[in-house]
């Protein structure tokens, strides 16, 4: 299993690392229509769509959502996921009651939308921005830090359970250390980058705190609907890492996170 984990790593690494550096935004955003749509294949899977026709139907639904938010060229479509991960926080922290609020498959469905979309538009957004690569790498880095600092501080001291009913294994210790370890990054990267010219020192450091917690929270959403529809893995897409959901699950809520609020803040365009 290490083996192929490893041997899948270093076979996507190279593919993702090449995009953000060496693709144009247009380009991008259509090389990462791929993911977002197999994401969306395993997400129906997730929902309860049994057929491969109807996960196959939906999968090609958000692939044209794809597009028609980049028709709109629709920024606001950030917003959205505002609310969503304002939301999940709520529905992971009730777990497992009130399950009938999101089970039923259209609900579900619409949940796949503002996970997917907002998080395809906030790459694209990143991109866009003069020397949007790093920025992209930064919103990565946010996220890889969080569960560095979350895996070393919860072995560490972790004690309290953040969702117990979802994963076990994540702590309130641990989230602390994820966010303090992001927060020194941050700090580096303000203190480092033209960022301040356009915003302040608190803002910015709020957005990326903002977007370290909806990292968490990520990761513990789809473990959520994964729990509750008996499913381990999104899907055996990737050897050795299962689905791509489970490789992205805390992007898809990091990325539009960081991209909007840096919006919001007037540092991005």
């Amino acid at each position: 299993m290490l083996k192929q984990r490893i041997a899948t790593a270093l076979v996507l690494l190279p593919l993702v690392l090449g995009a953000i550096f060496y693709l144009s935004t247009p380009w991008f955003a259509l090389a990462m229509v791929a993911p977002v749509v197999v994401g969306g294949w395993e997400w129906a899977n997730i929902m309860g769509l049994k057929e491969s026709a109807q996960r196959l139907g939906y999968a090609l639904f958000i692939g044209l959502s794809l597009g028609l938010v980049y028709w709109l060229h629709a920024d606001f479509i950030l917003l959205a996921s505002l609310f969503w991960w304002v939301t999940a926080i709520v529905l992971v922290s009730a777990y497992p009651r009130k399950t009938e609020l999101w089970s039923p498959i259209a609900v579900t469905g619409l949940i796949g939308v503002l996970l997917f979309l907002p998080a395809w538009w906030g790459l694209v957004v990143l991109h866009r921005q003069e020397g949007g690569a790093w920025w992209l790498l930064y919103a990565l880095l946010l996220v890889w830090g969080a569960d560095t600092g979350a895996y070393f501080a919860g072995r560490a001291f972790g004690k309290r359970k953040l969702a117990p009913d979802v994963s076990p294994g994540k702590t309130i210790e641990g989230l602390i250390g994820g966010l303090a370890l992001t927060l020194i990054i941050s700090i580096w990267v303000a203190l480092k980058s033209p960022v301040l010219q356009n915003v302040g020192l608190m803002g910015f450091l709020m957005v990326s705190m903002v977007s370290v917690i909806g990292s968490v929270y990520g990761d513990l959403a789809e473990s959520m609907f994964k729990r509750h529809r008996g499913i381990k893995d999104s899907s055996q897409i990737l050897p050795g890492h299962g689905g791509v959901l489970d490789r992205i699950d805390s992007i898809t809520a990091a990325i539009p996170l960081f991209a909007g609020g840096m919006l919001l803040l007037g540092a991005f365009h």
